[in-house]
């Protein structure tokens, strides 16, 4: 398929086609443009496909067995090492169910009972409830901007490692933010962490997608120093859409956690899907010809956003984010206060994350996700502006 032939395709799906397809993302408030689940809204890589039905032709649809298992490891370990040049050894790559049971097994086996999480903010709204849950304190770190782009704040990771911090959530590319870290960015975080003792969780989820000149480096891979204090969380979930078969990888890097892991590992993967372990496999072995169209209809979305954004709505900001297919929509600048996500939804009929879940740093933005077709895209924004005019004449 060309790239013309798969943009048009998108462009032809409407709303009652998505809806009619059952997700989350279009269901859950059915009259509205569903922006606020990170999930994509392209159909599934005819290798993952293929993949998927072949194994169910075939009746495989038990328990996961262990040449499956090899199998996703070693195509992780390839994926690593063909795309970021990290060469990650193939024992050391385990499947676990997602990222947030990735999250869980690390702050349960990696830090003391008493260690508290750092998440910088604005973040995945997860990072920020799930360890509560656990008995764990959350110490938020808002992140500042340096010539346009939003990173982690040095000083303020220092202080929250000196308030009883354990475990820096480095969510890279970051969502919902979209910085996508350098290496000397990473290497200054590296440093830090090292000084105070600390562990990383980092989040590489979305690393497949990152758009030119960005690259994405693997938080484990700049150094001996980060390897060693680092649990990394892969999974081809984000950039083939398959969150629904319940799938990830997690990476250790140093002699110490494997070990450990050899102790608890067989839990930590219990739930891991049999089928998302095929679809993974076929994601990373022979999903790359499918991603590089997604990749570049993803690019051509978030510029026509950021337009749309300048154009369409005045006092609005965004940054464009130089990863994932989520942004930040900044609404502080016109006034509009409490629950964002539900004003647009009842005025706009645009269905997008309130930022005060991903923190007090995001109180007064929305968090739009914008992998979807780009006549939808459009009509979103232009709903949200069309809300946003009609409070402005009320106020009149």
């Amino acid at each position: 398929m060309t790239q013309a032939d798969f943009d048009a395709r998108i462009d032809a799906l409407t709303a009652t086609d998505l809806r009619d397809a059952g997700s989350v993302k279009w269901t859950r408030f059915p009259d509205t443009i569903g922006a606020f689940v990170a999930e994509m809204d392209f159909g599934l890589a005819p290798a993952v496909n293929e993949a998927v039905s072949g194994a169910l032709d075939r009746g495989l649809t038990g328990y996961l067995p262990t040449h499956l298992t090899d199998a996703l490891a070693a195509a992780t370990a390839r994926w690593y090492a063909e795309t970021y040049g990290w060469h990650v050894p193939a024992e050391r790559v385990h499947v676990v169910p997602d990222v947030i049971a990735a999250f869980e097994v690390t702050m349960e086996q990696f830090i003391s009972a008493e260690g508290a999480i750092i998440v910088p903010t604005p973040a995945y709204m997860p990072f920020l409830s799930v360890p509560p849950m656990l008995g764990r304190r959350v110490i938020e770190v808002p992140s500042i901007e340096v010539d346009g782009r939003m990173l982690i704040d040095p000083d303020g990771l220092r202080r929250a490692f000196d308030d009883g911090g354990e475990l820096l959530v480095l969510c890279n590319p970051h969502n919902p933010i979209g910085t996508v870290a350098t290496r000397a960015e990473l290497l200054e975080i590296a440093a830090i962490v090292d000084e105070k003792g600390g562990r990383v969780f980092s989040d590489e989820i979305h690393a497949p997608l990152v758009y030119a000149p960005g690259v994405h480096v693997p938080y484990a891979s700049i150094s001996q120093v980060a390897a060693e204090h680092t649990v990394t969380a892969a999974s081809a979930s984000k950039a083939w859409n398959l969150a629904g078969f319940k799938c990830a990888q997690v990476i250790l890097s140093n002699e110490a956690d494997e070990a450990a892991w050899e102790s608890f590992g067989q839990w930590a993967g219990h739930g891991t899907s049999t089928l998302g372990v095929v679809a993974n496999v076929a994601a990373y072995e022979s999903g790359r010809p499918w991603l590089d169209e997604v990749l570049t209809y993803l690019d051509g979305n978030r510029r026509l956003l950021a337009s749309l954004v300048d154009e369409l709505l005045p006092g609005v900001r965004m940054l464009v984010p130089e990863g994932t297919y989520i942004a930040l929509l900044d609404f502080r600048g016109i006034g509009l206060e409490g629950d964002l996500a539900e004003w647009f939804r009842e005025r706009a009929g645009v269905s997008m994350t309130d930022g005060s879940a991903c923190g007090e740093a995001a109180i007064g933005y929305t968090r739009f996700v914008f992998a979807m077709p780009r006549p939808l895209l459009r009509e979103a924004i232009e709903r949200i502006a069309g809300a946003l005019a009609a409070r402005e004449g009320a106020a009149a």
